[in-house]
């Protein structure tokens, strides 16, 4: 079977610092090889992942400006071109982003697509006038929100042989993610003071959240109980979630996923979040970390912090590895195959 990955242009595969939806295509085209499956890649010339890959812009565009009014023009041209250049030649169109869905209806090639976003009623109605496509949740959260006919869940995972088992761990607890006020950076800063335990914290100022960045979190690093390392590629990920006593995920809004803490969770490393969205299905109390409905629950946690950084990984390799994840897409691809009958790729 081939099939044609469709990444956003603006971010390679995979990401260098910042990118959710690249890494998970990273990881999913790694294991998709693994099983002998035949992949290409459509994404920008700046991608390095190890599979046939295909580019119409050679370099990244990020992070987003405020004033960038071409961005979604040049998402549109990316994604069509590579849904031109998938017909013929792919068994399976799986796309990323929503602008390329309408394409469907121009081909009998089946479309595959992962929702990495949060419900947005309007994009919900779009799907449902699209019922062709297979669509994929990741979450059983982002999933009860969707009302389409051909749905399902599948859980992100990732490659564990590029994550460190961290077995020492020191007083510190950590926090990785874009300064954006859901993310909850000002959050994981009052529960790391309340509990008086030093917090380092590494990510993305994005332009448009300068402001929060500025008023809300930069005030409060003193370069000593509160660190800003800058942002983490994998070896800086590796070494401040692998050395964290606990990585605090203290979201407010409904995350469909939050590919972070499966991260931490490779390391050894517990995760202490907020209870909101997806992160039930991921963090599972006692095991691989807590949740609590509140802010006053993760300050008691974190104080009394008791798991087995090997329990940890153990619990992540059974439930969250590329392996997996690609098992469980090849079962969508094979089964819209089936049920789609003949497709637009050449004999």
């Amino acid at each position: 079977m081939r099939i044609g990955l469709v990444a956003p242009p603006f971010i390679p595969v995979p990401p260098v610092e910042y990118g959710g939806t690249e890494l998970f295509l990273a990881d999913l085209a790694r294991g998709l090889q693994a099983l002998g499956q035949d992949v290409v890649i459509y994404t920008n010339g700046e991608s390095r992942i190890e599979v046939e890959k295909h580019w119409l812009f050679e370099h990244s565009q990020w992070p987003p400006k405020k004033d960038d009014s071409y961005a979604p023009i040049r998402e549109i041209e990316h994604t069509t071109w590579a849904i031109q250049q998938a017909l013929g030649r792919c068994d399976v169109v799986h796309l990323n982003g929503a602008i390329g869905l309408g394409c469907s209806r121009l081909s009998r090639l089946p479309f595959v697509y992962t929702l990495h976003h949060p419900t947005n009623h309007q994009l919900s109605e779009s799907y449902a006038r699209l019922p062709r496509i297979y669509y994929v949740c990741i979450s059983h959260d982002q999933r009860s929100r969707e009302n389409l006919p051909r749905l399902e869940t599948i859980h992100h995972g990732i490659d564990l042989s590029r994550y460190r088992l961290q077995r020492d761990k020191r007083p510190y607890l950590s926090f990785i993610g874009r300064f954006a006020p859901i993310k909850g950076a000002h959050l994981a800063i009052e529960v790391a003071k309340r509990a008086e335990i030093p917090l380092k914290i590494a990510g993305e100022i994005q332009p448009l959240y300068r402001d929060y960045f500025e008023t809300k979190i930069r005030p409060q690093i003193d370069g000593r109980f509160v660190e800003y390392i800058g942002q983490a590629d994998l070896a800086m990920k590796q070494e401040l979630l692998g050395n964290s006593m606990a990585m605090l995920f203290p979201i407010t809004w409904n995350e469909p996923f939050g590919l972070v803490m499966i991260e931490a969770m490779a390391c050894g490393t517990p995760v202490l979040a907020l209870a909101a969205g997806s992160v039930p299905e991921i963090v599972r109390n006692g095991i691989s970390g807590y949740t609590s409905r509140r802010i006053d629950g993760l300050v008691r946690l974190a104080r009394d912090l008791k798991l087995s950084a090997v329990g940890v990984r153990q619990y992540v390799e059974q439930h969250f590895s590329k392996e997996r994840m690609a098992r469980d897409y090849c079962a969508v691809y094979n089964r819209a195959l089936n049920e789609h009958g003949s497709t637009d790729r050449a004999a």
